[in-house]
């Protein structure tokens, strides 16, 4: 995802309801159970206040493997906003445990590691918005992240810190944020936001406005992505990278891939969805120029693979496969991890989307599976890299 260069604008008052009622969330109707952070986020739950523990709560939130399309495109009015439709992938996430002291100034608020400074921001405006549904003062209080998600690789990790912390925030008053209000709160808190407070569900997302500017359905088509990294995994600086004003032209063009995508959703179509993944890979390079993004294509072609996807503000890429295309799925799987690492391109893990939608549960969102013996992601707090010890896996039947 590629970070605002200008101060967010907040998601105006026709579209306040738009995470919730688009993506088929329904409201909770009971305050949410101590220590339920790590939902999903929909519905706004007026809890006890109290929460876990008399004022401790927990939050979860998952990553992202990159982009499958990214640009600018025309909301329902016709103005031009930024957005995008992320790839998910489970395992590696963000955790968060927020302590509250009642009392405490507002101000008084730490968050550990300290570095942790767009997560701090959305735990303070997570405080104000709790406090205020409750009638009550905000106060201070101890923020703790823990996670496994690569920094740099565009993996969406600083928000998947930022939706944690709001999450065990809301937790430590007893309650659950809708999703739109943890957009909101997501977007001021670091300008631009993936979409991860709706888990796995398939959205073009303005991540400047923090609101759905389309649902494509209700779960991605069944896919098998060989995950790998350009340019040896360095990290990308986002705010770094040249801006670029997007013509008619280009406009034109990224409204062109949402309707074949949003075809590719209706019908399953893995190879059309390839095909508009490898395309907005194509545009990205005008700004990112990955100096190995022609061979990824080509060893991606020669393998038999539906396309690529890569994150527009990072290193991580994939190859797609459709697990329903005829002939060997695993040796196509196999010949292709072999050339990626024999031309200098590292691979990371394998794995496959969903083919039902996720459910709501507070156990982290299971969207993906990890398959095969790719390397999987670190024990501990946030790897620097993608080179991860292995951890055997099957290929689960699809």
């Amino acid at each position: 995802m590629t970070s605002a260069t200008h101060p967010a604008r907040a998601p105006r008052a026709t579209h306040a309801a738009a995470l919730t009622a688009e993506a088929g969330a329904e409201p909770a109707a009971e305050p949410a159970p101590a220590g339920t952070g790590t939902g999903t986020g929909v519905g706004t739950v007026t809890g006890t206040g109290v929460g876990t523990d008399a004022g401790a709560g927990t939050g979860h939130a998952p990553c992202h493997h990159g982009e499958l399309l990214q640009g600018v495109f025309l909301d329902a009015d016709g103005r031009r906003c930024a957005g995008l439709v992320t790839l998910p992938l489970a395992g590696p996430g963000s955790r968060a445990e927020f302590v509250r002291r009642p009392g405490a100034p507002p101000e008084a608020l730490t968050v550990v590691p300290a570095d942790r400074r767009k997560a701090a921001r959305a735990a303070a405006l997570a405080v104000t918005e709790c406090a205020s549904q409750l009638g009550l003062p905000p106060s201070g209080g101890e923020l703790r992240l823990a996670g496994d998600v690569p920094m740099g690789l565009g993996m969406g990790s600083s928000t998947s810190d930022v939706i944690a912390a709001v999450r065990a925030v809301a937790d430590s008053y007893g309650l659950r944020l809708a999703s739109d209000v943890v957009a909101r709160l997501a977007v001021r808190a670091e300008r631009a936001s993936d979409p991860l407070m709706l888990d796995a569900r398939p959205v073009l997302f303005a991540q400047r406005e923090g609101r759905i500017l389309e649902v494509l359905g209700p779960t991605l088509p069944p896919l098998v992505v060989v995950g790998c990294v350009l340019g040896g995994g360095a990290p990308v600086d986002t705010l770094a990278l040249p801006a670029r004003e997007a013509s008619d032209a280009d406009v034109q063009e990224y409204e062109r891939l949402r309707t074949l995508l949003r075809r590719a959703m209706a019908t399953g179509d893995v190879r059309l969805l390839g095909r508009v993944a490898t395309a907005s890979a194509r545009r990205g390079q005008r700004v990112l120029g990955h100096p190995e993004f022609k061979t990824l294509t080509e060893i991606a072609r020669r393998a038999g693979a539906a396309g690529v996807q890569i994150a527009h503000s990072g290193a991580v890429a994939g190859v797609l496969f459709d697990p329903s295309a005829p002939g060997d799925l695993r040796g196509r799987v196999s010949r292709c991890r072999d050339a990626l690492n024999t031309h200098g391109i590292p691979t990371t893990r394998t794995f496959t989307t969903p083919a039902t939608p996720p459910t709501s549960s507070p156990a982290p969102s299971l969207a993906t599976k990890e398959l095969l013996d790719g390397p999987a992601h670190r024990r501990g707090d946030r790897p620097a890299g993608p080179d991860t010890p292995r951890r055997p896996s099957r290929l689960p039947a699809l």
